[in-house]
Order: C-alpha cells, then structure tokens, then sequence
C-alpha cells in the first residue's frame, strides 16, 4: 500500500503539502534538501509536481518533517 501512495501522489499537480509542512519548519528548499541528501532543484520539482520521488525518498522527507506519507503525499480524494 505504501507503493501506492507515491502512484496517487503522482496524479496531484502540485504538492502543496509538502512546502506547507516545510514551511512550518522554516526551513527554505535547500535546508530540506541538505536534510534529506539531494539537491534544491530536487526538492522544487516535487513541490511542483513535476518529479516523482522514489518511496525512500518520500519517507525520509517525512522522518524529517515530522509528517507522515498519509501527511504529504496521500491524495484523499483520488482515493474514492
């Protein structure tokens, strides 16, 4: 199930979720990015919907962020 989200995830055009939950970090792109071991542009393309990132890459992103997959890259409503 956990494959599935980062498929749902896809669909999304934006990931409006990820850059709140970031945000409340006040952290900017590149400190997520140094958090999790890629690039500013990596973090800015799924931000804007246009890289899909491998399902360790999502969950690290939420150990981080203090969220879970459910948080920042569960799209509810293509689930019904």
């Amino acid at each position: 199930m956990l494959f599935l989200c980062a498929e749902v995830w896809i669909m999304e055009a934006k990931n409006i979720k990820l850059k709140l939950a970031r945000t409340e970090k006040n952290w900017s792109q590149e400190q997520l990015a140094k958090e999790v071991g890629v690039s500013r542009q990596t973090i800015n393309l799924i931000e804007k919907g246009n890289f899909n990132p491998s399902l360790n890459l999502c969950l690290l992103i939420c150990r981080k962020l203090g969220k879970t997959l459910n948080d920042l890259f569960w799209n509810e409503e293509e689930n019904r």
